[in-house]
C-alpha cells in the first residue's frame, strides 16, 4: 500500500507575547491510501494544529510533510490552496454551507475553484448528492434542510473533486445521536468506496467507527492503535 501522508519530525510553534509555545513536538506519522483513521486527544493536545497541517491550512515550523508523494511542508499559500482544493475534502462541525445557495451549487463549489465547466459541475454534483442520499433535495437551500441533511451536503462537497483524503473535524458535533450514527454510516460507505478518511473527534463512540485510532497528548503521539 502507498502512503498518502508521510510526516517526519513535524513541529509547530506559536509566539505568545515574549514566549514561544511549542504545540507539536516532533510528530512522525504515515497514513496509507484507503485507511480510516481517528485523531483524538484532549483540548491542547495539538490535534487541531495537526489537522490544520494535514489539511494544508498551515505549514510546520520544522519537519517534512509529503502528501501523495509531493513535499508540501514549505509551499507558498497559493500552492497550498491549489493542493487543498484538489487533494483534500473537508467536512466541518458547522457544515460551512453558503446559505442562499442550493445543495447542488454548494456541492459543486470546489469544482468552480478548479475551473470545471458548468455542465460538468452539475453532472458530478448530482452524482455525489445521489451517493449521499439527497437526490430529492438538490434544489433545496440549507435552511430547508435538517442538520443531518446539511452535513450530507457538506460531505458531498468534500467528495466532489475526488480528493486523496476526506478530513472531517468533529463532523457529528452539532447533531443528535441518531443523526450522528447515520452520518458515521455514510463515512463508513465512503471509506468502503476506497477513500482515505481522517476523522478528528473527542468522542470515543465516534472514534470507534475508525479502523485506527491515533491519540495525541502534549504535542506528541501518545498511542497509535489498529482497532479493526
Amino acid at each position: 500500500m502507498s502512503s498518502v501522508i508521510k510526516i517526519r519530525s513535524i513541529t509547530r510553534d506559536f509566539p505568545l507575547g515574549q514566549e514561544i509555545v511549542k504545540v507539536l513536538k516532533g510528530i512522525d506519522l504515515d497514513i496509507q491510501k484507503g485507511e480510516y483513521v481517528a485523531l483524538m486527544g484532549p483540548s491542547g493536545s495539538g490535534k487541531s494544529t495537526l489537522m490544520n497541517l494535514l489539511g494544508c491550512l498551515d505549514t510546520p515550523t520544522s519537519g517534512y510533510y509529503e502528501l501523495n508523494g509531493v513535499d508540501v511542508s514549505s509551499m507558498s499559500d497559493d500552492a497550498l490552496a491549489e493542493i487543498r482544493n484538489k487533494e483534500i475534502g473537508f467536512v466541518f462541525q458547522t457544515f460551512n454551507l453558503l446559505p442562499r445557495t442550493t445543495a447542488l451549487d454548494n456541492v459543486a463549489l470546489p469544482m468552480v475553484y478548479a475551473g470545471a465547466p458548468k455542465s460538468q459541475r452539475h453532472k458530478r454534483a448530482s452524482e455525489v448528492l445521489e451517493d449521499v442520499g439527497l437526490a430529492d433535495r438538490m434544489d433545496h437551500k440549507p435552511n430547508q434542510l435538517s442538520g443531518g441533511q446539511r452535513q450530507r451536503v457538506a460531505v458531498g462537497r468534500a467528495l466532489v473533486n475526488k480528493p486523496s483524503i476526506i478530513l472531517a473535524d468533529e463532523p457529528t458535533g452539532n447533531l443528535d445521536s441518531k443523526t450522528s450514527l447515520e452520518i458515521m454510516e455514510l463515512f463508513g460507505d465512503i471509506h468502503k468506496a476506497g477513500n482515505t478518511v481522517i476523522l478528528v473527534t473527542h468522542e470515543e463512540d465516534i472514534a470507534a467507527h475508525a479502523h485506527r485510532v491515533i491519540r495525541l497528548r502534549d504535542g506528541v503521539i501518545e498511542s497509535d492503535t489498529k482497532t479493526k
